[in-house]
């Protein structure tokens, strides 16, 4: 991302604005689903909004100018609000990498039928390729990503407090290990997901 910013600023600065209003979207629907099954700690603490400041985490932002992979602020829950605990963390998970993939869906809707033209294509294809590398990232079984709380919704009850207690100790250490490259220039998380992007984009293109 650093190569890019220097090499095609304004390329840069595209790719970041979408990047970030599909990280919006993407956390504002966790607070929306959350909401929605009856727990108003979203509202309460002010997530319930697509203003991208609302979900930026220092962290994740980093991460995301200097290796293209990144993270949001989590959304908040009371699990003690929840009708039913397990089942309702799992969908508030879900929800988010859901509405990334309706996005590209639904963009993808709009570059078969060329509707708005080349220069609409072409944005819009990039925000394919952000919404789907978002849904992917955050659905690796680590936390704070979706993935890791899917994971503990439906493990066996010993298994779930087993990974909960690895995953809270180490899951950010573990999270920023991955995304930051080591051998060969390449992330962990970038020779993980790079084949299964290339395949869905040649679905969504």
């Amino acid at each position: 991302m650093l190569n890019l910013l220097l090499q095609n600023p304004i390329a840069f600065i595209i790719f970041m604005a979408g990047l970030l209003m599909s990280i919006s979207i993407h956390e504002f629907t966790h607070c929306f689903v959350t909401d929605k099954l009856g727990d108003p700690t979203p509202r309460i603490k002010g997530r319930l909004t697509l203003n991208p400041l609302a979900h930026l985490d220092p962290i994740g932002t980093l991460a995301i100018i200097l290796t293209g992979f990144g993270w949001g602020k989590a959304a908040p829950y009371d699990p003690y609000n929840l009708k039913e605990p397990v089942r309702d963390a799992a969908l508030i998970a879900a929800a988010g990498p859901a509405s990334n993939l309706i996005i590209a869906t639904l963009l993808s809707v709009l570059i078969k039928f060329g509707i708005g033209g080349e220069f609409v294509a072409l944005f819009a294809s990039q925000l394919i390729f952000i919404n789907i590398a978002l849904a992917l990232f955050n659905l690796l079984p680590v936390y704070p990503l979706d993935g890791g709380k899917i994971m503990h919704a439906v493990l066996p009850y010993q298994a779930s407090l087993e990974y909960e207690d690895i995953m809270s100790r180490y899951g950010t250490i573990i999270l920023i290990m991955m995304v930051f490259p080591w051998v060969g220039g390449q992330s962990a998380v970038s020779a993980l997901l790079s084949p299964v992007i290339d395949v869905l984009l040649k679905i969504f293109l």
